[in-house]
């Protein structure tokens, strides 16, 4: 880690650095796909952000491309990541966003799937070992099929339950807390699923309906996932995180990734020689190669639509983002609305709703905006239509 004194960086600094890491500068041409998702992935929770974010950051992105590269070319890997949520990467980024997401204790990795421990210990069993049980028997279950998580959880559960003693078998069939007539070891199941995507064991099938079906990773791809270095893995992860987020703490970095701040150890130490001190109303770290690009980005001009949990928008540092009395509108605990990027700024938030083949979005800024801009937002509008399965689309425009 560099010496001395910190360095003082202002907001507009670290705001403008962080749009041209998120490319939210300039939208990129379509060939630079995979560049951007790679970036530092793009979760796709509400399902379609993804495809959404994307089409923020790259020129002519549409369904159909996307369909291509997650289904047919196979670039674009679909699976469980950071925090345990849905994401999309490059598959040639796979190592990153999977091993080098994976704790490397037992304690981090039940941080991870928060909500197992109390069924862990009344079946006696460690999360390893349920992983393990759960590991043993999912080849049997999947091989040759896409199942969602129910099917495969029940599955996976009946087969895991003839395998233990007859006393824990009793309890691992026994009625669990996560669902109305779940077994206790189906919801063990569901969390040891989480830990298999970052083992590269499972991944997801495009969408069927509603559903997101699980398919073998080495069937899916047709080969397994390259032998990778976790430490190596976890230094890239971190790298990137800075590179998309920083300056940073430990702090931010573990609720991004889903662990505790007393467990990101394991990736921190990798790579703190390599980090300089800045002072971003407190200590914050960023890497030392970034310096002179965060010294000397420039505030973007235009509009975007972000959409539900855009990357840009799951900074953890929420204050550099967005005045905090317009908190609870941007982040809700529940059904986060879009955002509204203007001119690199945070503005307002949106919301769709659909009639007939039309879309309706609802855009409620936080102040009044200009002519001018308000024609970018409408301009913005039109190109979400087709993304949504829409023919037109209806802005409506509201001052908070």
């Amino acid at each position: 880690m560099a010496q001395g004194r910190p360095v003082t960086v202002s907001r507009g600094d670290v705001v403008a650095f962080r749009l041209g890491a998120h490319h939210l500068v300039e939208r990129q041409r379509t060939d630079a796909l995979l560049d951007v998702a790679g970036r530092c992935a793009v979760q796709d929770s509400p399902p379609g952000s993804a495809l959404q974010a994307l089409r923020a950051r790259v020129r002519d992105v549409t369904p159909e491309l996307a369909d291509r590269a997650v289904a047919e070319q196979k670039s674009l890997l679909q699976t469980w990541s950071m925090r345990g949520a849905p994401y999309w990467f490059p598959t040639a980024d796979a190592a990153v966003f999977t091993a080098g997401v994976l704790p490397t204790s037992e304690g981090a990795r039940r941080h991870l799937v928060l909500g197992v421990e109390q069924a862990l210990e009344t079946l006696g069993l460690s999360l390893s070992e349920a992983v393990e049980l759960t590991r043993a028997e999912i080849r049997g279950v999947l091989s040759g099929r896409r199942l969602a998580i129910n099917e495969l959880g029940a599955e996976l559960a009946r087969r895991v339950a003839d395998a233990l003693p007859a006393a824990r078998r009793e309890a691992w069939r026994s009625e669990g807390p996560y669902a109305a007539n779940q077994p206790l070891g189906e919801g063990v199941v569901h969390f040891c699923l989480r830990i298999l995507t970052l083992e590269g064991v499972v991944c997801f099938a495009p969408r069927a309906g509603n559903k997101a079906p699980f398919v073998l990773v080495d069937e899916w791809l047709g080969h397994p996932l390259p032998e990778t270095d976790p430490e190596a893995a976890r230094a890239e992860l971190l790298h990137r995180y800075l590179r998309c987020y920083g300056p940073s703490t430990r702090k931010d970095f573990a609720a991004w990734l889903g662990v505790a701040a007393s467990d990101v150890d394991p990736w921190w130490r990798l790579v703190e020689d390599d980090l300089t001190e800045v002072d971003l109303d407190g200590p914050a770290w960023l890497r030392s190669a970034d310096l002179d690009t965060l010294r000397s980005s420039a505030m973007p001009t235009g509009v975007r639509l972000l959409p539900p949990r855009d990357p840009y928008t799951q900074l953890r540092d929420r204050e550099t983002l967005v005045d905090r009395k317009y908190h609870r509108e941007v982040w809700k605990t529940a059904g986060d609305p879009g955002t509204v990027l203007v001119d690199g700024e945070i503005a307002g938030t949106w919301r769709p709703r659909k009639k007939g083949h039309g879309l309706i979005l609802t855009v409620t800024t936080f102040r009044p905006l200009p002519a001018g801009r308000k024609k970018l937002v409408r301009d913005e509008a039109e190109q979400l239509a087709p993304l949504r399965g829409a023919s037109s689309v209806t802005v409506e425009l509201a001052d908070h």
